[in-house]
């Protein structure tokens, strides 16, 4: 079957929304591929692959309007397993302040780094605001390289380590 949906669901975070949306799902005969489903400040945001036959948006907008979910689907190319496995991780840790992910991603662009998977939130209090950010990726750069590129960022603290990744 390739018949791949991107399922985009964001809404007021509450008990219940991944229980419903899948077994809308499954009850429907779709199936999940992969999926990154996260609580950002109050709201809960989805972002999963599915295939099955019939209307993904027809299907889920009961579960979407009990829910008052903002919901978005995408046909897709591509399947399973069609992904690099990271090989580097990045962690930032600074005084919050406009530019650090857009400063941080240029600096790994320069080495060919591409980034698979981030995660921020924002730590401390609203006077004294932190920001944590947890990149993981892949480059063919040496470890050297992206520590070098990473190392003039000034006001942030950035930690690169490899990801020792077992498979077989």
């Amino acid at each position: 079957m390739n018949n791949w949906k991107m399922l985009t669901l964001v809404g007021e975070d509450r008990p219940g929304i991944v229980a419903k949306v899948t077994e809308a799902l499954y009850r429907n005969g779709w199936n999940l591929g992969e999926a990154s489903m996260i609580r950002l400040g109050a709201n809960f945001s989805i972002m999963m692959m599915v295939t099955g036959e019939g209307d993904a948006e027809q299907i889920l907008a009961p579960v979407a309007s009990e829910l008052k979910l903002h919901l978005h689907v995408d046909k897709i190319t591509g399947g399973l397993h069609q992904h690099r496995v990271p090989n580097i991780q990045v962690r930032v840790l600074g005084a919050d302040r406009a530019g650090i992910v857009a400063q941080v991603a240029g600096a790994l662009l320069n080495v060919g780094f591409n980034i698979l998977e981030l995660e921020s939130d924002v730590a401390g209090s609203s006077d004294k605001p932190v920001y944590i950010m947890n990149i993981e990726g892949y480059t063919d750069a040496a470890l050297e390289q992206v520590e070098n590129a990473v190392s003039t960022l000034g006001d942030i603290d950035v930690a690169v380590s490899p990801i020792e990744t077992l498979i077989g």
